[in-house]
């Protein structure tokens, strides 16, 4: 009897703490994890930024998002652990990690580039 107890105990332990794992690791369908990076589903690379300093909230606007496109979230999208959707100055929706607004670099053409990576020593590849 007290073998099963502590076993059952066991495997409770194990599913709880899976699926905190699991929530705490989910992210939107739109990114991934690749190389030690966050990229989008295609596999282009994803930036944040030294001046966005307040947490969720995104400073990139006019010339700055023209260059640094943010990553858009979808008006269903919703937030999930560390990912939020984040509304920007001009109205649109976008995703931010752990509290910072995630951007692409209009420099990168393929996926995998980081050209972006340290441009004005402010830039800097995502990473989970």
């Amino acid at each position: 009897m007290r073998a099963t107890i502590l076993m059952t105990s066991a495997a409770l332990a194990v599913a709880i703490c899976g699926a905190s794992f699991a929530a705490q690791n989910a992210m939107p369908a739109s990114v991934k994890m690749a190389g030690g990076m966050l990229t989008d589903a295609k596999g282009m690379t994803l930036y944040t930024w030294d001046n966005d300093k307040t947490a969720d909230k995104s400073s990139c606007n006019g010339m700055c998002l023209m260059n640094w496109p943010a990553l858009k979230a979808e008006a269903a999208d919703k937030d999930m652990g560390e990912w939020k959707v984040i509304t920007r100055d001009d109205g649109g929706k976008q995703w931010s990690y752990k509290g910072k607004p995630l951007y692409y670099w209009m420099g990168d053409a393929a996926a995998g580039e980081t050209k972006g990576d340290g441009r004005g020593m402010v830039w800097h590849i995502a990473k989970p």
